[in-house]
């Protein structure tokens, strides 16, 4: 069977968005890559995917699925199909990322400061201080440059006019960002024609502009700052990412046990005695990261940490805090914060959100439920969500009973359709939903995001969960240079 074969029987759906094809002709971005899937046979297409899985088995590109209390470790399914963005759709994308982290990094200045946009009543004041992850701890204290999110994955879907929306900021420890650099490692094995032919943007520079950032934020000014990447272990679902980053950074990949605190000073123990750390790029969550002050048991981070960061003797990065200015039901002000701060229009939208504290939203969620899509404000990973339009009657009753129990953590939206892409699956090529995580990197010079990002993938047909935990994979994100 010929490539051409297969999008004979491709399905077309005039709800949603194809990425590779309009209602009456291949999008001009996709039209190389349809035109090269038009020769090939279906056979050496097979082949070449069946390489791509062996390379990710070779290479131990995995993450880890909790299950029954369980860690399973499972290769991250990737399809072959890249995702093909314009040169004129990414600079809209990056415009409008780096407007929103310019106005998330002011909130969270403000909020640990001096509160203006509580006293303007632009953002409810009972809204952070009832979010778990507004720590007092943290008010009062500077950090580096005033810029509290270094790192940051916006999560992007396309609706079915074609415009993007955001979905939400991811602003704490955004993973992901190795399975675009290996994406595109296999990619070029694959199909090593293809990128040069097509004038994609790299991607796999990611990690010098990362390491750069991390120095720059040094409180000693010393030409090697001593940078490490904090994980949680071995058991951790990003463990394969927090190895990656290090070794192609070059820097120490680290437990809490490696860490210590000595006159408000962080060291990392070493055969040759202690050496001062100066930039932690942490992977561990707030809770964690000082049981002396957080969770008292933790023995994922490092006693008197928060007391070395606040006399500024070291950085961390992320900051701590940052947890309230992506809460789901903070997410809603983000426009407004926009307006507040930057005294401009927002460039990219929310996707309509309403909160189940107020009671008229609450009462209209509840009577159209089955058109909802409602989660938990502080849950990720595809957590916690109920799919209104495919939960069982039982389903949606139980969770209507977990939100009058506190409506305060629950927020709704309505059933966006994501756009779809071609995948290559069981030798057929499909249409599966997707999202895209563009990562963008904060610094004292401003906001580089590089040309990609992460495109997850719903494998399962007609599903709109595109979550690696919840069976997604993901796709090369390829951006054209030009117009």
């Amino acid at each position: 069977m010929e490539a051409a074969d297969l999008f004979e029987k491709y399905p077309h759906n005039p709800l949603v968005w194809d990425e590779m094809h309009a209602p009456d002709h291949v999008r001009p971005q996709y039209q190389k890559v349809f035109d090269f899937l038009l020769d090939i046979p279906a056979d050496e297409l097979s082949k070449k995917e069946e390489l791509a899985k062996r390379l990710f088995m070779s290479q131990g590109i995995t993450f880890t699925v909790y299950s029954s209390g369980e860690g399973i470790e499972k290769i991250f399914p990737f399809d072959i199909i890249p995702r093909i963005i314009m040169a004129s759709e990414w600079q809209l994308i990056e415009r409008g990322i780096s407007q929103r982290l310019r106005a998330l990094n002011l909130f969270l200045k403000d909020v640990y400061h001096q509160q203006f946009i509580l006293k303007d009543g632009i953002v409810p004041i009972d809204l952070v201080y009832s979010c778990p992850h507004f720590l007092r701890e943290m008010q009062g204290v500077n950090v580096p440059f005033d810029i509290y999110v270094q790192i940051a994955g916006i999560d992007l879907i396309r609706d079915n006019d074609g415009t993007f929306y955001v979905l939400e900021d991811n602003l704490r420890t955004p993973s992901g960002v190795s399975y675009m650099i290996e994406n595109r490692e296999i990619t070029k094995r694959i199909f090593p024609d293809l990128i040069p032919q097509n004038h994609v943007l790299p991607v796999t520079h990611y990690p010098n502009i990362l390491y750069k950032n991390l120095m720059s934020f040094s409180p000693r000014q010393v030409s090697s700052p001593n940078i490490v990447l904090l994980t949680p272990g071995i058991f951790n679902s990003a463990y394969f990412e927090h190895t990656t980053l290090a070794r192609l950074m070059g820097i120490e990949l680290v437990e809490g046990r490696d860490l210590v605190v000595e006159n408000h000073r962080v060291y990392m123990k070493t055969t040759g005695g202690l050496q001062q750390v100066d930039v932690i790029y942490r992977r561990v969550d707030d809770d964690f990261l000082d049981p002396l002050v957080f969770n008292p048991d933790s023995t994922l981070g490092v006693s008197g940490l928060l007391s070395a960061y606040r006399k500024g003797n070291v950085a961390i990065v992320n900051a701590i805090g940052n947890g309230v200015a992506d809460d789901k039901a903070i997410y809603v002000y983000v426009p407004e914060m926009i307006r507040y701060y930057l005294n401009e229009e927002p460039i990219l939208k929310n996707v309509p959100t309403l909160h189940l504290a107020k009671p008229d939203e609450q009462k209209h969620v509840l009577a159209n439920i089955h058109k909802m899509v409602i989660k938990k404000t502080n849950e990720s990973g595809g957590y916690g969500m109920l799919m209104g339009h495919v939960a069982s009657e039982k389903e949606i009753e139980d969770y209507k009973k977990e939100i009058l129990k506190d409506p305060r953590q629950f927020i709704a939206q309505p059933v966006i359709s994501l756009s779809s892409a071609p995948c290559y699956i069981n030798g057929v090529m499909q249409p599966r939903r997707i999202d895209l995580r563009p990562f963008a990197l904060c610094g004292p010079n401003g906001i580089e995001i590089v040309p990609g990002g992460l495109t997850r993938v719903a494998l399962r047909e007609g599903s709109l969960v595109v979550n690696s935990s919840q069976g997604g994979g993901s796709k090369d994100t390829w951006v054209l240079a030009g117009s």
